[in-house]
């Protein structure tokens, strides 16, 4: 296939100012010859991230980025593996090992400010050079997490960690799904240890090079990092370093290690008030307009894992395009309730019901949304951000499917494009899901039309045991059915305020806002 006809070209990117597509040739925005490893499961992520971190030495460079972060939180179960402990291992013996960790909205917001702070400063008393990064749009956040390590005597060995995944309690559960053992508490529903499902890629090859460039832009930004008078007297009087060092030279790409296509989607806000991101004047959209393309081009199943998943903007993507194609078939698989009470829980229900409504409306028998169960009944909580279209093209990031994620906070998503691939990780992401992990046959999932309705009948069975007083032993699967809870006309004008303003609002420069333009 003409990786152009899927993904972005650089013009489509529409942000002349980045460097992220100076190694590629003419209008290219994409690197090849790479190798993509799914890493499902923050056990999964954590075990490889920690041998290759711990297999790093003297003159090699470790660079990572979080959206929450928790010093304490062990990659193994051994003592000794604590994202602190392993990180300033490495500085201590000789890697250069810098982070960019977002400075976090104030506890009492609901955020964790005072871990992500505790996390820079413990790195930096150990000599780690870790800033908090808080140049954001108002009301934003940088959500990127990703891990960059590059090794300059042995470039084979370099590598970039790519998803969702945050370094952060609760992260590291397994395919059983019981929980962390160091939980971050979510709702009642969830329990003591939430469930947590969840998804990064390990990149390998030429593309490094592209996820590298994207730390680099950010730490290069000479903006301050906070603009807020009280945060930066905070720092002065707690001696943190808020001047961003010098990084070494960047090497050239990594040798070729596979045959996966790669590119990198993006969003950066347009900052406003005459501030601009140098590397992302007025913004970068790529998220929203690479997944646009590729939707665009969709005609048997598109397969989403996402935390959220709602507003109009995410409906009239996908409903123009089910319209269009009469056997194109949506599964979306999604927390089962969302992580707040109150009127935040009804305005997140809001931004469901506005895009589901309008998606089951287009297209009845062809749109499909559930929710995860671990075997105790426990619902899981889907922070995946993983996106199948058509068995050819692959995302894993850290944007949700929501206005937010494609144009107020920053975000990064790794796009593969590669018919093995896609489909390899559509099936076993079907697998856990079936509880077929022990090797059983997926022959009836290889089809999308067959997913489509395997899905439906595990959860319809599923649903059947409950029903009946959950009599005889329980059938396999994990999947429930969504709930889309009826909100009246009072809950919606006043849950609608809280969702456009708060969960979903708008970064896009002023003239492109009401458009379905990004």
């Amino acid at each position: 296939m003409d990786p152009a006809e899927w993904l972005l070209t650089r013009a489509e990117r529409a942000n002349p100012d980045t460097s992220i597509d100076d190694q590629h040739d003419g209008d290219r925005a994409w690197s090849e010859g790479n190798l993509v490893r799914p890493l499902i499961h923050g056990a999964t992520y954590f075990r490889d991230l920690y041998d290759a971190i711990e297999a790093t030495g003297p003159g090699d460079l470790v660079l990572f980025t979080d959206w929450q972060g928790d010093a304490d939180e062990r990659l193994t179960d051994e003592p000794g593996s604590e994202v602190l402990e392993v990180m300033c291992r490495a500085d201590e013996r000789g890697v250069d090992v810098r982070g960019l960790v977002w400075r976090s909205h104030l506890d009492q917001t609901g955020f964790f400010a005072t871990e992500n702070r505790h996390l820079g400063e413990q790195m930096q008393e150990r000599g780690a050079e870790v800033l908090l990064d808080m140049r954001v749009r108002a009301g934003g956040s940088h959500h990127q997490k990703f891990v960059v390590i590059r090794h300059p005597d042995d470039p084979t060995r370099d590598v970039a960690y790519v998803g969702g995944i945050d370094l952060a309690h609760s992260r590291r559960d397994d395919a059983e799904h019981h929980g962390d053992p160091q939980p971050q508490p979510l709702t009642e529903e969830y329990g003591e240890r939430p469930p947590w499902h969840d998804v990064q890629v390990a990149i390998h090859g030429p593309a490094v090079h592209d996820v590298e460039t994207v730390f680099r832009e950010r730490w290069c930004d000479p903006a301050p990092l906070s603009r807020a008078p009280w945060r930066r007297a905070a720092d002065l009087l707690r001696r943190l370093d808020t001047s961003p060092d010098p990084l070494p030279e960047q090497l050239p790409p990594p040798p070729p290690a596979g045959s996966h296509t790669v590119q990198l989607l993006r969003t950066y806000p347009d900052l406003t008030l005459g501030r601009d991101y140098p590397f992302a004047v007025g913004g970068e959209r790529s998220v929203a307009n690479g997944y646009t393309k590729a939707v665009n081009r969709a005609e048997r199943l598109v397969y989403v894992e996402d935390q959220f998943f709602w507003g109009h903007d995410v409906a009239h993507l996908f409903a123009s395009r089910l319209e269009a194609e009469p056997e194109l078939r949506l599964v979306v698989v999604l927390p089962l309730v969302p992580d707040l009470n109150g009127l935040n829980r009804t305005a997140q229900l809001l931004g469901r019901r506005r895009a589901f409504d309008q998606l089951l409306a287009v297209a009845p028998g062809r749109v499909a949304a559930y929710g995860l169960e671990n075997h105790a009944g426990v619902p899981v909580y889907v922070h995946a951000k993983v996106c199948i279209i058509d068995d050819t093209w692959a995302s894993t990031g850290s944007d949700n499917f929501s206005r937010r994620s494609w144009t107020h906070d920053s975000e990064l998503t790794a796009v593969v494009l590669d018919e093995d691939y896609a489909r390899d990780l559509r099936l076993t992401l079907a697998a856990e899901h079936l509880d077929r992990l022990d090797g059983g046959a997926m022959d009836d999932c290889v089809e999308p039309a067959d997913m489509f309705a395997t899905y439906a009948a595990y959860a319809d069975r599923l649903e059947a045991w409950y029903a009946g007083g959950r009599q005889g032993e329980r059938p396999p699967g994990r999947l429930r059915r969504l709930p889309l809870p009826h909100l009246d006309r009072r809950q919606r004008r006043v849950a609608a305020l809280p969702l456009d303003l708060i969960h979903d609002p708008d970064g896009r420069p002023r003239e492109l806002r009401g458009t379905d333009r990004y």
